[in-house]
C-alpha cells in the first residue's frame, strides 16, 4: 500500500493511551497510562521499527517537539505500545501509519530491555522492546503530530552522526545501533536475542 492510500487512524492521547506492563520475561502484568508508566519508570511492552528502502538507507525520523519525552531528538522509524489486547505485530503495523502514513509487512527480529531517563521532562523509558523491520520505496507522509522531520540514511551516516552528536538522538535509537548493525544495510543485522 503507498502513503496516499494508507488509511490514518485518529490518535489517542497520550494521558488516555493504556499500555501493557510486563515482567522481565513479557509477561503481562496489568496495564497503566502511557504517561503513568514512563513517570514511574515501570517496564512496559513497546516495540520499534527499522524501515530500509532499496538502497540501504535506513528511515529516521525527528520527534516532533511537541511530544512529552525525548522530543526533536533523531531515532528508528516509528516507536510505539501495544494497547491492552492488542497484538505488538499489529500495533507496529497501526502505529507506522499513524507515524508516517504508510503500511508495509514486518518482521520481527529481536527482542531486549533497557531504560533512560530524558533529562529534560524527567520521564523513563522502560520498555521490554521489540525490534520489527521492513522495506519501503516511497515518500512517507508523516503526521506533524508526531514527526518533526524526516530522512533516508545510510548506515555509515548514522554511525558517525551518533558519535558526533549522541544527544541528537535517542537513547534506544543509539543503543539498536550498537546492538544491531555488523556492518551498512539491513543484511547485516545481526540477532543478539
Amino acid at each position: 500500500m503507498d502513503a496516499a492510500s494508507a488509511p490514518v487512524h485518529p490518535l489517542t492521547r497520550d494521558e488516555e493511551e493504556q499500555v501493557v506492563c510486563v515482567d522481565r520475561y513479557d509477561r503481562m502484568q496489568g496495564a497503566a497510562s502511557k504517561l503513568e508508566v514512563h513517570r514511574q519508570g515501570l517496564l512496559h511492552r513497546a516495540f520499534s521499527i527499522l524501515v530500509f528502502n532499496d538502497r540501504q538507507e535506513l528511515l529516521l525520523q525527528r520527534r516532533a517537539d511537541c511530544k512529552y519525552h525525548f522530543a526533536g531528538r533523531w531515532s528508528n522509524t516509528c516507536c510505539g505500545h501495544p494497547r491492552p489486547g492488542e497484538g505488538t505485530d499489529a500495533a507496529a503495523i497501526r502505529r507506522l501509519r499513524e507515524e508516517l502514513g504508510f503500511t508495509v509487512p514486518l518482521r520481527e527480529h529481536q527482542q531486549l530491555i533497557y531504560r533512560a531517563r530524558d533529562p529534560v521532562s524527567g520521564l523513563i523509558e522502560h520498555e521490554y522492546l521489540h525490534v520489527f523491520h521492513g522495506t519501503f520505496t516511497g515518500e512517507p507522509v508523516p503526521s506533524p503530530n508526531e514527526v518533526g522531520a524526516w530522512r533516508w540514511t545510510s548506515i555509515l551516516e548514522v554511525r558517525e552522526d551518533l558519535a558526533g552528536s549522541p544527544d541528537a538522538f535517542t537513547p534506544w535509537f543509539a543503543l539498536l545501533m550498537d546492538r544491531l548493525f555488523e556492518g551498512e544495510g539491513p543484511d547485516v543485522i545481526r540477532d543478539v536475542g
